[in-house]
């Protein structure tokens, strides 16, 4: 069984087994989430989402990805150069269950 599905802004093409990573939910590890907004199941697109549809995984892990560098600066003035950072926290899922 083969779904779509929306979290976090984002679409999902999952089937049974599949490890996703997702934005962060708030969820310890080792629990179940259920996400209700599916867009697809086997064929059948819902208008917007399939009625009774549901995708079951289970929460691997939390964490955040790998260091990106954000380096800004304006062409000529050398008090303007800047350096940031960023690590985006993620959640990683296996989809146990699909259902319609």
């Amino acid at each position: 069984m083969k779904a779509i599905f929306v979290t976090g802004g984002k679409q999902y093409y999952v089937s049974e087994g599949d490890v996703i990573y997702v934005e962060k939910l708030d969820a310890e590890v080792g629990k179940e989430v259920t996400f209700d907004e599916v867009l697809f199941v086997d064929g059948v697109s819902g208008n917007p989402t399939v009625d009774g549809a549901k995708v079951t995984c289970t929460v691997e892990k939390q964490g955040k990805q790998k260091k990106i560098r954000i380096f800004t600066y304006k062409n000529k003035t050398k008090s303007s150069r800047n350096t940031k950072g960023h690590r985006q926290p993620y959640t990683k899922l296996t989809v146990k269950k699909i259902s319609k």
